[in-house]
């Protein structure tokens, strides 16, 4: 059914980065709760906070000439969320190529801990002069954790699964 989620738990390659929301009553949608398309952007958020705290802000992928964008958006929605919750959105990067990341994101309630939505985004990274793919330089990769590994490298799936190895972080 769904490529990306469908597949094995795949645990994070980068660590995990943790972002905090909290939903607002402006975000709902006609049936009383956050719309869909606010976790989209939630999702993306939480992905340009852990860019961020890896040292790459807005000005850091301008020098580099380039800027990774999205490619692809999978997004399972699992529980209603409303005004007022707290929710935490772990994301982690579970693969990589020379051009492009998958990141995998899961949001979840803070009070329960239960699992709101869980995402997969495949990131390009493209030239700011052309707009073509580029090859992801050592040193982003690095900022990531991602430097020992191989183009299209895959961590190996857990016992515990995904949900569980982003906690483990």
């Amino acid at each position: 059914m769904s490529p990306l989620l469908d597949g094995p738990d795949t645990p994070p390659l980068s660590p995990v980065h943790e972002h905090e929301i909290v939903a607002r009553a402006e975000e709902h949608d006609g049936l009383g709760h956050v719309s869909n398309i606010v976790y989209v952007r939630w999702i993306q958020d939480a992905a340009v906070a852990h860019s961020v705290a890896a040292g790459w802000n807005e000005e850091a992928y301008r020098r580099l000439g380039a800027v990774f964008v999205v490619r692809r958006h999978e997004v399972e929605y699992l529980l209603p969320t409303y005004a007022g919750d707290r929710l935490t959105a772990r994301t982690w990067i579970a693969r990589w190529t020379a051009a492009t990341s998958e990141r995998r994101t899961m949001i979840e309630r803070a009070g329960d801990g239960r699992a709101v939505v869980r995402a997969a985004t495949v990131w390009a990274l493209v030239s700011l002069e052309n707009g073509r793919p580029r090859a992801i330089p050592s040193g982003l990769r690095a900022a990531f954790g991602l430097e020992g590994g191989v183009a299209g490298t895959e961590a190996k799936a857990g016992a515990g699964g995904v949900a569980a190895a982003a906690r483990r972080r």
